[in-house]
């Protein structure tokens, strides 16, 4: 069975790519479906066009016992993914990405995915964007900090000297870099929708900077996640809705605040899970955290309804 997905077109020419594809379940954030029986050959073509890349993929599936599920893989089984580590930009300006895309039942819709202080290699922010991606969304997760995130055993006391040497600007830069190139990758593919905004405490204060400068209408929606930094940010310039999702048990992140912001953009919500603290949704402590399962499925239906209904 030859396995098909739109091409992918890269508007840098140092790119390193790596594809592997799994079958993960996404009834849990850490639940595999096992997959040792299963083979994946991929065949990539370069060809220059006007100083781009296409790169087209093909997956084959080897026949087993575990083909069966894939063919009728649905929201209860994980469509099979492509996984790529990218570099966009130009020469020495370049900054380093990761690309999530669903292969069998891409919606055609982008989402660009703010990462916490741990920075884009965080195992718990790419598990989160694989799971995404299983329900057919192209999720695009930028290095912040362009290889300096914040080091788990570094003091806190460290975390301000360490937050100044990222300042709003530089970050504002790689999110506008890698939104930009985005946009380019689902106009060529034909797809007229909008961007998608997704980002959790640290990243998720830098949606609402971002969409408060939106002048060129890039973004439909976005789902803010115990969002960081919200007394520094003018929601008044914000005309997309937005979720907001955090805790009421969260000091960096206080629940009337998301309440309010919510109050001020049109359209805008905000859910807010009792005894819940910091990062409960992209790092739950358990397997079957009920709390972390029920804000994925709100996010992922309020993420449909924006952006794959709406457009």
């Amino acid at each position: 069975m030859a396995l098909t997905f739109p091409p992918i077109r890269l508007s840098t020419q140092h790119v390193r790519v790596s594809l592997s594809t799994t079958v993960k379940k996404p009834s849990s954030l850490s639940t595999w479906i096992p997959a040792s029986r299963l083979r994946f050959d991929f065949h990539l073509g370069l060809r220059r066009e006007e100083s781009l890349f296409v790169i087209r993929a093909t997956a084959e599936q080897a026949v087993n016992d575990q083909s069966e599920k894939v063919d009728q893989a649905n929201e209860d089984e994980c469509e099979l993914v492509s996984r790529l580590e990218l570099t966009l930009g130009e020469d020495g300006d370049g900054i380093n990405a990761y690309l999530v895309k669903a292969m069998k039942n891409n919606n055609g819709a982008a989402v660009l995915l703010l990462t916490d202080a741990f920075g884009y290699n965080s195992n718990d922010t790419r598990d989160f964007a694989y799971r995404l991606s299983c329900f057919g969304y192209n999720v695009l997760v930028p290095d912040l900090f362009q290889g300096t995130p914040w080091d788990k055993g570094s003091s806190l006391n460290e975390f301000k000297h360490w937050e100044a040497g990222h300042s709003p600007e530089r970050v504002e830069k790689v999110i506008r870099t890698a939104a930009d190139w985005l946009r380019e990758e689902i106009t060529a593919a034909g797809v007229s929708k909008k961007l998608g905004l997704l980002g959790f405490s640290f990243g998720g204060g830098h949606i609402l900077e971002v969409l408060a400068k939106d002048t060129q209408d890039l973004y439909a929606t976005a789902v803010c996640v115990y969002p960081t930094r919200l007394d520094e940010i003018p929601v008044s310039n914000i005309r997309v809705p937005i979720l907001l999702i955090g805790g009421d048990k969260d000091d960096l992140c206080h629940p009337s605040k998301l309440q309010y912001v919510a109050s001020q953009i049109k359209g805008s919500q905000a859910r807010i899970y009792p005894g819940r603290g910091h990062a409960f949704v992209h790092c739950p402590n358990l397997d079957d955290d009920e709390d972390a399962e029920s804000a994925f499925a709100v996010m992922k239906a309020w993420l449909h309804d924006k952006l794959v209904l709406s457009s």
